[in-house]
């Protein structure tokens, strides 16, 4: 058995390029849409001495039509998203003639996280992410009847609201109070 899965939480560090590939002609799809991007992901992290390090990794990611799609229109540059998908590696020769070799993450499912951003569709007071294919944002909580993966569609229990006692001035136990 053999498990290849990458799961990213990051920001964007470049606006995406959006390339159209050649396909057949007669196909009925059209040409292939592939976008790429640089993400990057931070580890924050305290040393021996208790100082704060941070140590961040760019990700090159690879997203094909339908999430090429998405990054077209939703993702910019600083934008927060979630990625998961695969390893790939490729290899070219560069100009020189040398054996390159690029390691990538190739997107099976992008989702928008952070504050929605500022466009006519979005409402104010509306909170919460901003996400594509409809699922909650990370770190927030699911709207009630959502019912998506993980997520259980439970109602937690509220205390009924009980007003303060005020102590009853005849009551000669409270004889020591100070007013």
């Amino acid at each position: 058995m053999a498990l290849n899965k990458v799961m990213l939480i990051g920001n964007v560090g470049n606006d995406p390029e959006i390339r159209y590939l050649d396909s057949n002609p007669q196909s009925p799809q059209g040409n292939a849409k592939v976008a790429s991007f640089r993400l990057a992901t931070t580890e924050r992290y305290r040393d021996r001495n208790g100082e704060t390090r941070e140590n961040t990794e760019w990700h090159n990611i690879v997203a094909w039509r339908s999430n090429a799609d998405l990054v077209e229109k939703f993702v910019h540059k600083g934008s927060q998203i979630y990625v998961e998908g695969k390893l790939r590696t490729r290899q070219w020769q560069d100009q020189t003639g040398n054996k390159r070799f690029t390691t990538e993450v190739q997107a099976d499912n992008i989702q928008l996280l952070g504050k929605r951003p500022d466009t006519p569709q979005s409402q104010p007071g509306q909170g919460g992410g901003y996400q594509g294919q409809g699922a909650p944002a990370y770190g927030s909580q699911p709207q009630s009847g959502y019912q998506g993966p993980g997520y259980a569609a439970q109602a937690a229990p509220q205390p009924a609201y009980q007003p303060p006692v005020q102590p009853d001035a005849s009551d000669p136990q409270n004889d020591d109070l100070p007013f």
